[in-house]
């Protein structure tokens, strides 16, 4: 799990995995499942819960990812390493449709042909 105020913003797995776009493609329902739960569960936290608690469960999403190999960007922002850069997937998109330079970014996104 992320380590107490640790922001789950780049976080490399331990691992690096490369994907291809056809493993990329056929994780990304597991990868949609996990991240419709904790995006539900934090939606559904009381305004006056404690603010860690969303911590937690962002915490937690992040991990199950990291494990499988998935680089965590941001919040619901996942990128697969494909060794020349990365397919990329930010809930609540319904496909993996982007690509992106290892230099570019979120903001170098393209649109896969």
């Amino acid at each position: 799990m992320a380590q107490p105020g640790r922001t789950t913003a780049n976080l490399a797995p331990a691992v690096k995995k490369i994907f291809s776009y056809e493993e990329a493609a056929a994780l990304l329902p597991e990868v949609q499942r996990l991240t419709s739960e904790a995006v539900q569960e934090v939606e559904t936290l009381a305004n006056d819960a404690p603010r860690d608690e969303a911590q937690r469960i962002v915490a937690a999403w992040a991990e199950s990812l990291i494990k499988m190999g998935i680089e965590v960007k941001g919040l619901w922002l996942i990128d697969f390493d494909n060794g020349s850069g990365y397919y990329c997937w930010q809930y609540p998109e319904e496909s993996l449709q982007y690509f992106h330079g290892y230099d570019d970014g979120f903001s170098g996104r393209v649109k896969l042909q």
